[in-house]
C-alpha cells in the first residue's frame, strides 16, 4: 500500500518570519499524523533550519528544493547533500521544470544530482513534465521517457527504493491552468508502466507518483 505524500514547494517565497509561522500552522494541523498521509514542505535554503525546528516533533517532513552533485568543496553558491541532511532534510526536489527551463539544467546534470542525493541518503522527488507545445504535438510520452531515462540512468532498483516521481506539466505550473484528472492519470499510468519496464512491475507499484501544477484547495480532492 503506497502512502500518500502531499508536498509543498515554497520556491523563492516567504520571509523567515512568515515561513516559520506557516510551518507552525502546518505542524499544528498535522500533529503526529495518524492518517497515513505524509506531508512534506520544501522552503528556501536560508529558512531550512528555522522551519525544521518549528516542524520538529510533528508529522511534517523537511525537504530542499535542489542539491548539488559534488561533495563539499570549492563550488560557490551550491549546497551539498551532506549540508542538507545536517539541516534536517529528508527529501530533495530534483529536475523541477524551473531548473530545467529557466536555469538550463540538462538530464545529465539532473542524473548526477539524483545519484548524489540517493548515495547521500536523501529521498529524491524527481520532477518530469512536458511543455505546452510538446503536449500539443503529441510528444508527452516521448518527453517523459527521455526525462525518466536521463534522470535515472545508472540507478538500480535497490538505489531507487525511496524514489518519488512528480509529474508536473510545465504548462500547468503557476499558470492557473490545471491538467484534467484524465490527463494526469494518463501520464501517471505511462510513468508507472515505464518504471515496470525499466525495473520490475512489483517495484513500479511501490513508487509514489505525484501531480503538481496549479493545485489549489478547490481542486485538490478531484486530482487526488
Amino acid at each position: 500500500m503506497r502512502r500518500f505524500l502531499i508536498a509543498g514547494n515554497w520556491k523563492m517565497n516567504t520571509t523567515r518570519q512568515s515561513g516559520v509561522a506557516l510551518a507552525g500552522e502546518l505542524a499544528a494541523v498535522a500533529g503526529k499524523n495518524e492518517t497515513g498521509v505524509e506531508v512534506l514542505v520544501c522552503p528556501p535554503y536560508p529558512y531550512l533550519i528555522p522551519v525544521g525546528e518549528k516542524l520538529s516533533g510533528s508529522a511534517v517532513q523537511l525537504g530542499a528544493q535542489d542539491s548539488y552533485f559534488e561533495a563539499p568543496g570549492a563550488f560557490t553558491g551550491e549546497v551539498a547533500v551532506e549540508m542538507l541532511k545536517d539541516c534536517g532534510c529528508r527529501y530533495v526536489i530534483l529536475g523541477h521544470s524551473e531548473r530545467r527551463h529557466v536555469l538550463g539544467e540538462t538530464d545529465e546534470i539532473i542524473n548526477r544530482k539524483t545519484r548524489a542525493a540517493i548515495s547521500g541518503g536523501l529521498q529524491v522527488v524527481l520532477c518530469v513534465g512536458e511543455l505546452l507545445n510538446e503536449r500539443q504535438a503529441g510528444q508527452t510520452e516521448e518527453v517523459l521517457d527521455r526525462q525518466m531515462q536521463g534522470g535515472l540512468s545508472g540507478i538500480s532498483e535497490a538505489e531507487a527504493a525511496n524514489l518519488v516521481i512528480a509529474y508536473e506539466p510545465v504548462w500547468a505550473i503557476g499558470t492557473g491552468v490545471t491538467a484534467t484528472p484524465e490527463q494526469a492519470e494518463s501520464a501517471h499510468d505511462h510513468l508507472r508502466n515505464w518504471l515496470a519496464s525499466r525495473y520490475t512491475p512489483a517495484f513500479s507499484e511501490k513508487v509514489r507518483i505525484l501531480y503538481g501544477g496549479s493545485v489549489k484547495a478547490d481542486n485538490a480532492e478531484t486530482l487526488l
